[in-house]
């Protein structure tokens, strides 16, 4: 098993202000709108990424990180080995990805997530 990549996402209302600045200040690109959250990308040697979203999709609170692996029944077995509670999922998702949400060990909402190929 592999993490592809991880994504901080940042709860708010206004794609304004994060546009405004993580956009025109510091020159990431938006990857990704779906209404409801958007996603900006740097270059560079860690292609940086951050997400700002107004919900966390069906209905879910914005988790803190996002976690993209590439075996998502992995990771979910591994959490059920370790007793660790399974929040939401897993669950296909109509935008393409497959994902469950835990809580780290220091109470922080990540979504583990994986794309549909």
């Amino acid at each position: 098993m592999a993490v592809k990549r991880i994504v901080v996402n940042i709860a708010t209302q206004d794609f304004d202000r994060a546009r405004a600045f993580y956009g025109d200040i510091l020159g990431l690109e938006m990857a990704m709108d779906l209404g409801w959250i958007q996603t900006y990308v740097g270059t560079g040697l860690a292609a940086p990424q951050v997400s700002f979203a107004r919900e966390g999709g069906s209905g879910t609170d914005v988790p803190d990180l996002s976690i993209e692996v590439d075996n998502l029944d992995e990771v979910y077995q591994n959490a059920i080995a370790a007793k660790i509670p399974i929040l939401y999922g897993p669950v296909e998702e109509p935008w393409g990805v497959r994902r469950f949400y835990l809580k780290d060990p220091f109470g922080r909402v990540v979504n583990i997530l994986t794309h549909r190929e």
